[in-house]
C-alpha cells in the first residue's frame, strides 16, 4: 500500500545542500552507496550529497571554521535520511537471511539486535534534517583521524566513551564532540560520529523527500 505522506514531509524549503554552506566539507555518502551495513544503496538516496537545515548548516559552519584553524576538516557520512530509508533499514532487519555485511559492520551481533541496543533507530533523527554522521581529516595528511573503530560498526568500541581504545583515539573523539557540543549539537550514547542540533527546527516532522540537490531546488 502506499503511503500518502503530508505536504510538511515533501516540502524540502527549510532545508540546502550543505556543501554550499560549508565549501570546506568533504563528502562520503555511504547510503548512496552499496559499502554500507546493508550492501546496497539505499532507498531515497539520489545522489550523493548531504541535506541539512539551514540551521544545522550554519551550526556545523562555525564548527569547521573552528576545526578548520586547528588543521582539521569535516567529513560527513549521512545527514538528512528520508523516512523511506529508514523504512528500508527495518525491512531489512525482518528478513533474516541478509547478513552479507556483517563481518564488516556487526560482526559481534546478531542483527536482530541492532535496534533493540539503539545503534539502528525504528524512527530516525536524521528524518527531522537536523542530525549528521562525521569525522576529522587530519589536513596534514589527508587522511581521517584515527577514532578507534570506523564509521558504522555496531559495537560497544563505538560508543563515544569506550576506553578500550588508545589514549590518541579517544583524543579524537572528544575533540570533534567538544567542537560539536560548542556549537549546539547533542552527542548520542553507542555512536561517536552521531549529533543532532539541540533546538532543532522540526523536532515533530519525519521528512519524506529524497537526498537529490534536483529536488531542493523545486
Amino acid at each position: 500500500m502506499r503511503r500518502n505522506y503530508t505536504s510538511e514531509a515533501m516540502d524540502p524549503s527549510g532545508f540546502v545542500l550543505l556543501a554550499d554552506y560549508v565549501p570546506q566539507i568533504v563528502q562520503e555518502i555511504r547510503y548512496y552507496s552499496t559499502y554500507n551495513f546493508i550492501g546496497d544503496r539505499i532507498d531515497g538516496y539520489e545522489e550523493p550529497c548531504a541535506l541539512l537545515t539551514i540551521e544545522a548548516a550554519r551550526a556545523l559552519k562555525v564548527v569547521s571554521s573552528e576545526l578548520l584553524v586547528q588543521g582539521y576538516r569535516l567529513k560527513v557520512f549521512d545527514a538528512y535520511r528520508p523516512a523511506c530509508a529508514v523504512k528500508h533499514f527495518v525491512l531489512w532487519g525482518i528478513e533474516d537471511q541478509d547478513v552479507r555485511m556483517k563481518p564488516y559492520f556487526y560482526p559481534e551481533l546478531p542483527k536482530q539486535e541492532l535496534f533493540s541496543r539503539g545503534y539502528i533507530a525504528r524512527q530516525s533523527s536524521h528524518s527531522r534534517g537536523s542530525a549528521v554522521d562525521l569525522t576529522l581529516l587530519d589536513m596534514r595528511t589527508g587522511r581521517e583521524l584515527d577514532m578507534g573503530s570506523p564509521f558504522d560498526l555496531f559495537s560497544e568500541a563505538s560508543h563515544p566513551d569506550y576506553r578500550g581504545i588508545t589514549q590518541e583515539q579517544y583524543d579524537n573523539r572528544m575533540l570533534l564532540r567538544r567542537a560539536m557540543l560548542r556549537s549546539g549539537f547533542a552527542p548520542i550514547f553507542c555512536e561517536w560520529w552521531h549529533f543532532s542540533l539541540q533546538n532543532e527546527p522540526y523536532p515533530d516532522t519525519y521528512f519524506e523527500f529524497p537526498v537529490s540537490s534536483e529536488y531542493l531546488r523545486r
